[in-house]
Order: structure tokens, then C-alpha cells, then sequence
């Protein structure tokens, strides 16, 4: 019986499944990130239009850290499962600070920065600046240096998988 990932192949055009093989933690990642970035999208926008609406950086890191955790658990258990070690834990958190960090810092731009908020700008330009500058550009660029210090610091060893071995049945001459 093929497994979930070879019935998934199946449905790729035969052209791209080598890629996908060859490139399948990049393609992990990518997934994991477009999942995390829904989700980060969802929670900020409704922290930013509900309880925090005069706090948008604080919204935008609220969230972060929430996709962040789920972002871990994904990543553990599908992307990086063969990889780690015992300080992995407390390696993620450091990168996942630091990618915080990086994610906010367009918003912060371009709110306080380049000034594009109300009163200066309207609400639709300024919710347009908020989307493009922290879920946009602070997003990738948060990816990048995840991507990057994940491999680098954190899960930077293989792990034996712990496969148990079927004997084979013994013939009698």
C-alpha cells in the first residue's frame, strides 16, 4: 500500500516530482510557513481589530508568537524529524526571538518611520502599508532567517529514526 506522501506524488505532474524529492524539506518548510502565515494573518488582524486597534505592533508579535509555537510543533514533527538534538528547544526559541525581532521591524518602519498611519495617511492606505510591510515583507524575511539559523543552529544533526527490524521468516531446506 503506497503512503500518504507517494499517493500525494502520484497527483504531481511527472515533471516536478523530482524537484519536489530533491527539494522536499525546502517544500515542508514552505508549507509549514504558508500555514503559520494564515494563521498569523487570522490572529493579528483580529487582535488589531478588537483589542489591540491602537497597538499594531503588539498585535503583529502576538500573533508571531502564537504561528511560532505552532510553527515548532510542524516543524519537529514533519520538516526537520529526522534532525535535532537536546538543546533544540531552546535554540528555536533564541532564532524564533530574533525572527520576531525581524518580522516586526518593517511594520515599525513603516508606521513610525515613514509615518503611514492615520491621521498622515488614510485607513485604507494605512491598513495597505500594515499588510504589506509586517505580513508581507517582515514575513519572508522572517522566513529567510528562519530557514536559514534553523538548519544552521537548531536542527543541525540527524537523528536514527527508531525503526524496529522485521525478521524475515527462516526457509527449511
Amino acid at each position: 500500500m503506497p503512503s500518504p506522501t507517494q499517493r500525494a506524488l502520484a497527483k504531481v505532474p511527472a515533471g516536478l516530482r523530482p524537484f519536489l524529492v530533491k527539494h522536499r524539506r525546502l517544500v515542508k518548510v514552505l508549507l509549514v510557513g504558508s500555514t503559520c502565515f494564515v494563521l498569523t494573518t487570522v490572529i493579528n488582524y483580529s487582535l488589531k481589530f478588537t483589542l489591540l486597534e491602537q497597538k499594531p505592533v503588539v498585535a503583529l508579535t502576538v500573533a508571531t508568537v502564537v504561528a511560532t509555537a505552532v510553527s515548532y510543533v510542524l516543524n519537529r514533527r514533519w520538516a526537520f524529524r529526522a534532525r535535532g538534538h537536546r538543546r533544540e528547544v531552546l535554540l528555536f526559541l533564541l532564532v524564533s526571538v530574533v525572527a520576531i525581532g525581524v518580522n516586526d521591524l518593517p511594520l515599525v518602519a513603516s508606521r513610525y518611520l515613514l509615518d503611514l498611519r492615520e491621521p498622515q495617511v488614510t485607513a485604507f492606505t494605512q491598513e495597505v502599508a500594515d499588510f504589506l510591510s509586517g505580513m508581507v515583507v517582515g514575513t519572508f524575511v522572517a522566513m529567510l532567517f528562519r530557514f536559514w539559523a534553523m538548519q544552521r543552529w537548531v536542527f543541525t544533526r540527524f537523528v536514527e529514526p527508531a525503526v524496529t527490524r522485521v525478521e524475515q521468516p527462516q526457509r527449511i531446506p
